[in-house]
């Protein structure tokens, strides 16, 4: 779902948000390689904002590699090959090594952003996190994935720094850095994954009532422990994996 617009919000936030919603558009695929953006009125007429807000948010996917203007023709999405911006691709979640090296990456990342989060967040960010939260225990209670939600609260720490780097390197990344939300043994279903699927969420929570409270260490404290504990669980559940292996 593309981001809300805030009529009443100053420009330049308005600018990241139309970042947001067309590099979203450009990263899943609606918006492909070689497609060309509707034109300035266009976007002006859909998210109700004004053509220095369109014009500036352009600016910003051109510095990111999204997207090209040719001059007299219009602006068109750049194919990730050929700007080759930093991005990771899904071969390189083969192993669990790739996994655990994307989550000590996260864990870098996120551990400041969710410090920055808890000092600048809104009113809308703190909605937002809420509704992923509360959709994320709806998935794990009704048995469904529930990856989408865990990514969309992430996602919305990362925009709550208002520093729109965080927020486009989550984006770039996508929700494929979200650990598959099982546990890789073959008991575990049913009430052992919804179990384990809490306790993850419980682990948002923390995170979610720091920014919320506004308190900066804690909020790096909850992030740092999630995504460590995320880290840990992945390689226990490696090492489960591989003695259940037959030996030769």
């Amino acid at each position: 779902m593309d981001m809300p617009f805030a009529p009443r919000r100053r420009p330049r936030t308005l600018a990241l948000e139309l970042v947001d919603a067309l590099g979203d558009r450009i990263r899943d695929g609606r918006l492909a390689p070689g497609a060309k953006l509707p034109t300035e009125a266009a976007i002006m007429a859909e998210f109700g904002v004004s053509r220095t807000v369109v014009r500036e948010a352009i600016s910003k996917l051109q510095a990111g590699g999204l997207v090209a203007t040719r001059h007299g023709v219009g602006t068109f999405v750049v194919g990730f090959g050929d700007a080759a911006p930093f991005r990771i691709a899904p071969e390189q979640f083969a192993t669990l090594r790739d996994v655990i090296a994307v989550l000590e990456l996260r864990i870098g990342v996120e551990t400041e952003a969710a410090g920055l989060a808890a000092q600048r967040r809104s009113a809308d960010n703190l909605a937002t996190m809420r509704s992923a939260l509360d959709a994320f225990a709806a998935a794990v209670e009704a048995g469904r994935d529930a990856v989408g939600a865990d990514f969309q609260f992430h996602l919305e720490v990362a925009r709550a720094t208002q520093n729109h780097h965080f927020a486009e390197l989550m984006g770039t990344l996508g929700a494929m850095i979200i650990p598959r939300a099982r546990l890789d043994v073959p008991q575990a279903q049913g009430a052992e994954q919804r179990d384990y699927l809490r306790r993850v969420n419980g682990e948002h929570e923390s995170i979610y009532d720091a920014i919320a409270s506004q308190d900066a260490e804690a909020a790096r404290a909850a992030m740092r422990t999630h995504l460590a504990n995320s880290r840990e669980r992945r390689r226990r559940a490696g090492a489960a994996a591989q003695a259940r292996q037959p030996r030769a």
